[in-house]
């Protein structure tokens, strides 16, 4: 591919970038409103609970099955769907009398989130140019950020002024109005034809991409990255306090920090990425740096106000990764499978979050907040293994072709 006019480019990343927010807002709706479902249906932290791993089982099933969608009817249709599930999903949560439609809700936003990442991946390999693509990824990163750190403040805000049922409606409202964008523009976001392939051989060499050693160590590389994650957003800020002894607004605050730091993060790591190969070196270092800032807080060896400094770094190390990870799975992918890639890898994601939250449940509930961060570390340790792994795979591949 030529290089495009950064104008076009611009507007294609804008655009995904903004369904890609989305997705992530949603990721956030239920847990936020948590405080008033609770007591609205009497429920328990383990049913409320169940709410999110629904939604992410249901997201990281859908997803790897959504890969093969959109390599098969293109990615601009599954990501106009997608969207669209979105909000249907937030109107049945709004009127929702009983625990069974907020099940099944959570089920719909789990099927509408499932299609971003398999459709976002294809649409800006295809349509951004190779040298803004690692800017891209790292838009389509930060994107994702601003929307987890958006959604709680927006569902807070609006069930506080009105109800928690108003809060869903406004949030519905939200995909609408994105689709309406997206459709207005979409001859940006326009996918190459599909390649057509004789009848009887429609079927042939669809699953050969699962053979490939690379890809399944991506995946676990997002499975682990992912449990690390969910420790941070679920219960980082309760192990503060026990920690630390800092206010709850503090821990909160900090939580906040490190979602900051990590979109800024993501800008930094998009100039370190462009026009590199060696990603799985870019990731070493900067998960190594965020394993060890993270244990050293498991270990309380920082007075309170520098562990909130301590987040944030986490949070920045942490970022700087995400345009070499997706870049690193983009060179793993064979040609013409791009969706099916991203969609089975990215599965692993939703796999740790759905997870994570009873590993690090059980850690708290144990009284061991100091472990919630170790084991934080430890993970994100791990995954500089298998990031090496895909990485010397993909050099040693490259090497043969050549």
């Amino acid at each position: 591919m030529s290089t495009a006019p950064l104008r076009q480019d611009a507007r294609v990343i804008g655009l995904v970038g903004l369904a890609h927010g989305i997705s992530h807002f949603y990721h956030v709706i239920l847990a936020a409103l948590f405080p008033w479902l609770i007591p609205a249906f009497k429920l328990s932290y383990v049913e409320v609970g169940l709410l999110m791993t629904v939604f992410f089982v249901v997201s990281g099933v859908g997803q790897a099955l959504a890969g093969f969608v959109v390599d098969r009817f293109g990615a601009r249709a599954v990501l106009f769907s997608g969207v669209g599930m979105l909000g249907v999903s937030a109107l049945v949560l709004s009127g929702a009398q009983s625990y069974a439609v907020l099940m099944v809700g959570a089920m719909l936003a789990g099927a509408g989130n499932s299609v971003f990442h398999p459709a976002d991946y294809t649409l800006l390999n295809q349509r951004v140019s190779p040298a803004r693509l690692a800017h891209g990824f790292s838009v389509h990163g930060i994107s994702g950020n601003i929307g987890w750190a958006l959604s709680p403040l927006f569902m807070t805000a609006v069930t506080t002024l009105s109800d928690w049922r108003t809060a869903l409606l406004c949030a519905a409202a939200l995909p609408f109005g994105v689709l309406a964008i997206l459709a207005l523009n979409r001859h940006a976001l326009r996918p190459n034809p599909v390649a057509r392939v004789p009848a009887g051989q429609a079927r042939d060499g669809s699953l050969d991409f699962l053979r490939l050693k690379s890809v399944w160590m991506c995946f676990a590389f997002f499975f682990i990255t992912a449990l690390a994650l969910a420790g941070i957003q679920s219960f980082a800020s309760s192990a503060l306090v026990s920690l630390y002894g800092m206010s709850l607004a503090l821990a909160t605050s900090s939580y906040t920090a490190y979602m900051g730091a990590s979109a800024a993060g993501m800008l930094v790591g998009g100039f370190l990425a462009a026009g590199r190969q060696d990603h799985d070196r870019t990731i070493a270092l900067a998960f190594g740096l965020a394993a060890l800032m993270a244990i050293l807080l498991g270990m309380a060896a920082v007075p309170g106000w520098l562990a909130f400094v301590m987040m944030g770094a986490v949070g920045f190390a942490a970022g700087i990764a995400g345009p070499s990870r997706d870049l690193m799975i983009k060179a793993a992918a064979p040609p013409n499978a791009t969706g099916r890639v991203f969609g089975v890898v990215y599965s692993g994601l939703d796999s740790g979050l759905a997870v994570g939250p009873l590993l690090f449940g059980a850690l708290m509930d144990a009284g061991q907040p100091a472990w919630l961060f170790i084991c934080i570390g430890v993970f994100q340790a791990l995954a500089i293994v298998t990031a090496v792994g895909v990485g010397g795979n993909t050099r040693a591949l490259r090497l043969q072709k050549a």
